[in-house]
């Protein structure tokens, strides 16, 4: 018996699939599919068709269910081929890999053509892929390979040029970014550097912020303010530590509110320093919105990496800047909470707070 198309349009409209089809969710594809009866076509979620009519439309977990009941790929979304957006993540994924393994750092010209996209193209695709322009990208691959070269102490200069900078003058222009200190001091681990840090008490524990002459370069947190302290001095052991002042109480008073009522926002320069992998995670960290939640595949597949989950969980656990970039917004496949560098507790605290904000 057939459906009334009142109640066709009921059924869709009621359906939850209904509104990524409205909203053209490119996240959504490959979830499943919807047909259109009225001109014999399936398509992705995502497609920029004009939106059918509700009681014209029916939903399919799979492309072989769709061509069963009788529909045609759609011409504009083909949804029976590789989704654009997996096409460009191979693409991005292939430059990326290029840079990783080239002597000398490629051009923008060379990646793009490498990729078959145009120069404007590529730089486009390639920061909404990684998070990161190319040219960012090279830089923070340069920085990994110079601290690899250090950690295994070879000389400065000889580190500068294994790791890619075509002078060491070029490289002391951006020495300070790409270490947060300058190579001889990070070699003796921060020596001379000076580290300004506050600690103080909110709901959640014992909170430390720490700052650089770059910016915020720790925010941590636990039961112990001593043990805070003492993890900040075994990452810099030989850095000068200053006790805040007024002007970094004002610092911390804002990391502190912003954890009691995250609506607040949190805006402070932070000194970021970690691979080039990690630096792509905690891009993608930040760019998750305050009361949302995100898996690790899911934050796998924004990086453009779907296959990397336990890297960018090892990444999310590396973090050592609580809440500014916010690694405690990821779960599990199944909703639970994984482990948390400052406790599963304080994580499901945060998640509250945001929730409730």
């Amino acid at each position: 018996m057939a459906i009334s198309s009142s109640i066709q349009a009921q059924q869709t409209l009621s359906d939850p699939r209904w509104q990524q089809v409205v909203v053209r969710d490119a996240q959504a594809d490959g979830s499943f599919f919807y047909s259109v009866k009225t001109t014999g076509v399936y398509c992705r979620p995502s497609c920029g068709a004009r939106q059918a009519r509700p009681e014209n439309v029916a939903f399919h977990a799979t492309i072989a269910a769709a061509e069963a009941a009788g529909f045609r790929p759609c011409k504009r979304c083909k949804p029976n081929q590789a989704a654009l957006a997996d096409i460009y993540a191979e693409k991005i994924a292939l430059a990326c890999r290029l840079i990783d393994a080239a002597e000398t750092s490629p051009s923008l010209t060379q990646l793009a053509e490498h990729a078959g996209l145009s120069r404007f193209h590529f730089h486009r695709v390639f920061k909404a892929v990684t998070g990161l322009t190319p040219k960012a990208y090279v830089a923070a691959h340069k920085a990994q390979r110079l601290r690899q070269q250090l950690d295994v102490n070879m000389k400065v200069t000889d580190a500068i040029y294994e790791a890619g900078y075509g002078s060491s003058s070029r490289f002391y222009e951006a020495s300070s970014q790409a270490l947060g200190m300058q190579p001889t001091q990070y070699v003796q681990g921060g020596k001379q550097v000076q580290i300004h840090f506050a600690v103080a008490q909110c709901s959640l524990g014992a909170v430390l912020v720490a700052r650089s002459a770059k910016g915020v370069c720790a925010i941590s947190m636990g039961d112990d303010a001593g043990l805070l302290l003492n993890a900040l001095q075994d990452r810099f052991p030989a850095a000068v530590l200053i006790g805040g002042d007024a002007d970094f109480e004002a610092m911390i008073a804002s990391v502190l509110a912003f954890i009691e009522s995250p609506k607040l926002g949190l805006n402070l320069p932070l000194d970021i320093q970690g691979t080039v992998f990690q630096r792509r995670v905690w891009q993608a960290l930040r760019e998750i919105p305050s009361g949302e939640t995100v898996t690790y595949s899911m934050l796998a597949e924004r990086i453009g990496m779907p296959k990397a989950v336990r890297a960018v969980a090892s990444a999310c656990a590396a973090n050592t800047l609580a809440v500014a970039i916010p690694c405690h917004r990821v779960i599990r496949q199944d909703g639970s909470l994984s482990g948390y560098r400052w406790g599963v507790v304080r994580k499901q605290a945060l998640l509250t707070k945001e929730a409730a904000d």
